[in-house]
């Protein structure tokens, strides 16, 4: 087994088909494809099967995934402190959701950094339902999410601060610095799609419908185009935390949302059983 071809299986792991993984490893379908047959003779049993989007990772190709992750960190690694004759650091990667105070991911990457020092950071942005399947499936290492992770995860809660509501210039609810949730009735109200917040999407539904309020909803999957999801409904109102609201409504006027106070949560997430290395930066972000 050689490193090169690990790095054929992650890549068709990443993209879910050998001809995507073709493309992106600059070489031939066919070549690729001879490749992971050798790996999976090597190995004795196979790694993927065909499905109609492409190839999905069987029982055996998930259990290598993350080995053969941390083979290629380690060996990236390897090469790095040869050319730079500096201290090996480990990769970690870190999913972001939508709507996080980038102030407080700046604190808590200077922590990191401070108290970890042997952990190379990576950011990428994703939902917290991607999130919660990319950690299932091995693809990061920890997750920030807004919802209590499953028991199958090992999860800290971070911080929690209030969901609100964004007004429209020109509204009559604009400029106040709290709406109640009954203010909203009949307003037309954007708001993400269930599959990015699940448990805040369900949490105000339920509100909504024990004090009788009937909110003219429109849902939308977005992270940057609030603006452009809301011009498109002809919302007058959009339900999101502050930091989302003033990067992507800045002329919008933000009022928390009370009577119910809906707080935000945010969780840390990895697996229980992990890297050291992930462990010690869990526990940094739990103390930020």
């Amino acid at each position: 087994m050689e490193l090169r071809q690990l790095r054929y299986f992650v890549a068709v792991f990443t993209e879910g088909s050998i001809s995507r993984a073709a493309a992106s490893l600059v070489m031939s379908q066919p070549a690729l494809t001879r490749q992971i047959r050798v790996l999976e003779r090597e190995l004795g049993t196979p790694l993927f099967d065909r499905v109609p989007t492409g190839v999905q990772a069987t029982v055996a190709g998930r259990a290598l995934h993350e080995h053969a992750r941390q083979l290629l960190r380690l060996a990236d690694a390897t090469r790095e402190v040869t050319r730079s004759a500096a201290p090996v650091k480990e990769q970690v990667e870190i999913a972001l959701p939508p709507g996080i105070p980038q102030d407080w991911v700046l604190a808590a990457l200077t922590e990191i950094r401070r108290q970890v020092p042997d952990a190379a950071l990576s950011f990428l942005d994703a939902s917290s339902t991607e999130q919660l399947r990319m950690l299932s499936e091995g693809r990061i290492d920890i997750g920030l999410v807004h919802q209590n992770p499953p028991s199958t995860l090992h999860g800290r809660l971070l911080f929690e601060h209030p969901f609100g509501v964004a007004i429209r210039p020109g509204h009559a609810l604009f400029g106040r610095p709290r709406c109640r949730l009954r203010d909203l009735d009949d307003v037309r109200v954007l708001a993400h799609a269930r599959a990015q917040v699940p448990a805040g999407h369900d949490q105000m539904l339920a509100a909504a419908h024990g004090l009788g309020v009937s909110p003219n909803w429109r849902f939308a999957r977005f992270t940057e185009n609030a603006l452009a999801c809301a011009e498109a409904v002809e919302a007058d109102a959009v339900l999101l935390s502050r930091p989302s609201a003033n990067r992507m409504l800045p002329r919008w006027a933000w009022s928390e949302l009370v009577e119910p106070s809906v707080p935000l949560t945010t969780w840390a997430a990895c697996q229980p059983q992990t890297r050291r290395i992930v462990s010690a930066v869990m526990e940094v972000l739990a103390r930020c």
